[in-house]
């Protein structure tokens, strides 16, 4: 998983620009809307062809890159410095396959079809998982084995600290071996029982077969041999590929990156991120190209990515937020509009060891106020123009999946400031000279809480990611509903990176622990890890806990659902992490508003972890 709008974490990368500017009176607004007008998720004008189009093969198909987000890193294990969308899913993936695919009519769960693997066999408590591969071929002709999968295992395994994809504890560390049975079959022995869902999901779909007869090597003039069956040798052969993942300008033409197993091979790259690719002639799973060329347009600016949308001079683009009212003219000129879903929540998070108020954040009465203070409808209305998703818990409300509970389904905690207000005065929150502040001290039931010093005043300060017009016109409403409760919130705005940097987790001893509310705007995608299971994010000490939230309830949760499974331990887990709110949940931006040709077939629905698969679409006249 990662944030998305960061590129950082496991996932997805840059989030794309939101919104525009709405007029002034944001408050009153507000308080009108009782929702926006509505997420469908469907598109407007044709998605398929009409009776008098048919299919006709070749043609070049164009793809609109996010703006500034190129993809800039092609060996399959991703340093940490280029772990985006724009270089997994939109660009490595083409090339290189992992063992299961995800995403299925629009679902976020595996594609058994579209996966290079058969269903795992789990045995011996599920301490064993016995995978066996289908028969595909590297672009070279020589079949994918078990073999390029130790490959690929013993590169991470021995350099597990530059992949960005890996976390302590997980993957390579759960695996105490890996034992090749056939060609075909292999065998991952592990150091304890896990849930084959969780494991399945969240550590398999990871697996990336690497060609073995061609790329275990040492240098560009080396003979290829077995360098990975030592620790040194998978050190010297990993320190050699990703040099050479260094050199942009050799993509297209260093013979390493030519050996691939997925559908496409580039032909043609710029460092400005520019990619041609052409359909790989041997390759081996489902949905053979009937278009000749794939091209990964790259653009500066939201603004020259539309101008080239409004002239219908790219394929499958996007409209920008700000740019919404101009979706008519966009339909004019032949294209269907369809909201991109991103499988992934958004939230902020509390700095729970914040000197000065964490010990207010810890109470989960203050935490349930300022949930009823998000006005999450009318934030989608508003700022968003109806393109996006309320978010209620940990595991999204759409795109639909089997991950979520019924109860989840539901806000417990509505746009109600009446009900923020009850529950400060309740607690022993009383208003002077604007502000509330603590006049009963304690730990009882009317009381302001454990660690709550008499008079200390809800004074809040939040840092947010300029840049986005929504992510400012949303923290200004916020702040208006809050002082309207007695609660004053300070807004700072900084640049992205500067917010994700000092919003980390902290002692409340340390200089950096001064940070109290935090939103970068994006949010977290669920995307290497589709499995929405929550360890990385609130387990107590996790390395994206931004907030350091704890609590061993939530602890003992998580690892059910990593070790028991089922739905059981699932539904436990994000149903009392929907209610103890360990952050605070914000309304989740779509990807992107797709513009997407009526002549191009075949890419509906669009993939909810934002895969692309042009093997399978279709031009038609």
């Amino acid at each position: 998983m990662t944030p998305t709008g960061i590129g950082r974490g496991r996932g997805a990368g840059p989030h794309l620009a939101r919104t525009a500017a709405v007029a002034a009176g944001i408050s009153l607004l507000l308080a009108a809307c009782s929702g926006g007008k509505g997420h469908t998720g469907s598109s407007q004008g044709s998605a398929t062809p009409s009776s008098a189009a048919r299919t006709v093969r070749g043609g070049t198909v164009t793809f609109a890159e996010g703006a500034g987000a190129t993809p800039d890193w092609i060996f399959p294990i991703v340093a940490p410095a280029y772990f985006s969308t724009a270089n997994i899913e939109q660009f490595g993936r083409l090339m290189w396959r992992s063992l299961y695919w995800i995403g299925r009519h629009g679902e976020p769960v595996i594609n058994p079809s579209e996966s290079m693997a058969y269903p795992p066999t789990y045995s011996d408590g599920d301490r064993k998982v016995t995978v066996k591969l289908k028969p595909w071929r590297w672009s070279d002709g020589k079949p994918v084995t078990a073999r390029d999968v130790q490959f690929w295992f013993n590169l991470v395994k021995a350099n597990k600290l530059q992949d960005a994809a890996y976390t302590p504890g997980e993957f390579p560390d759960n695996v105490s071996r890996l034992v090749v049975d056939s060609p075909s079959t292999f065998t991952l022995y592990l150091t304890q029982p896990y849930s084959p869902n969780w494991y399945t999901y969240n550590e398999l779909s990871q697996v990336t077969p690497l060609p073995q007869h061609a790329w275990d090597k040492t240098s560009a003039s080396g003979k290829v041999a077995n360098f990975d069956l030592t620790t040194a040798g998978a050190k010297k052969v990993f320190t050699f590929l990703t040099s050479q993942s260094k050199h942009g300008t050799t993509y297209a033409t260093n013979p390493l990156w030519q050996v691939v197993d997925g559908p496409w091979k580039l032909s043609s790259y710029t460092v400005e991120g520019y990619a041609k690719f052409v359909p790989n002639p041997r390759y081996s799973g489902p949905g053979h190209a009937t278009i000749s060329a794939f091209v990964e347009e790259p653009f500066s600016s939201t603004q020259s990515e539309f101008n080239l949308v409004k002239t219908g001079k790219i394929d499958y683009g996007y409209i920008p937020f700000p740019d919404v009212p101009s979706a008519p003219e966009v339909t004019s000129r032949g294209y269907r509009i369809d909201p991109w879903l991103l499988w992934g929540i958004n939230y902020f998070p509390l700095n729970f060891n914040n000197p000065k108020l964490g010990a207010v954040f810890k109470q989960l009465y203050f935490r349930q106020a300022l949930q009823s203070l998000v006005n999450q409808q009318g934030y989608i209305h508003a700022f968003l123009h109806g393109y996006g998703i309320p978010d209620y818990g940990p595991v999204p409300l759409k795109p639909k999946s089997p991950f979520l509970s019924p109860s989840e389904k539901t806000n417990h905690y509505p746009y109600d400031p009446a009900r923020a207000k009850s529950l400060l005065t309740s607690h022993g929150w009383t208003l002077r000279r604007g502000v509330d502040v603590c006049t009963r001290p304690g730990s009882g039931p009317g009381d302001c809480g454990a660690g709550v010093a008499a008079n200390t005043a809800l004074n809040l300060s939040m840092l947010y990611a300029s840049g986005d017009p929504s992510v400012a016109q949303e923290m200004s409403a916020f702040k208006s509903d809050l002082g309207k409760v007695g609660v004053r919130l300070n807004l700072h705005s900084e640049p992205f990176n500067s917010v994700i940097a000092n919003a980390v987790a902290c002692k409340p001893t340390q200089a950096a622990c001064s940070w109290q509310l935090a939103y970068w705007g994006g949010g977290w995608a669920y995307g290497v890890d589709p499995f929405p299971s929550g360890e990385e994010l609130f387990l107590t000490g996790a390395t994206s806990n931004f907030g350091s939230y704890s609590s061993q309830t939530a602890n003992r949760l998580i690892e059910a659902t990593l070790h028991t499974g089922g739905k059981k331990a699932e539904y436990a887990y994000e149903d009392y992490l929907a209610r103890q709110l360990p952050v605070i949940w914000m309304p989740r931006p779509d990807v992107q508003i797709s513009a997407i040709t009526r002549s191009l077939t075949g890419v509906l629905p669009q993939s909810p972890i934002t895969s692309l698969t042009p093997e399978l679409w279709a031009l038609t006249k």
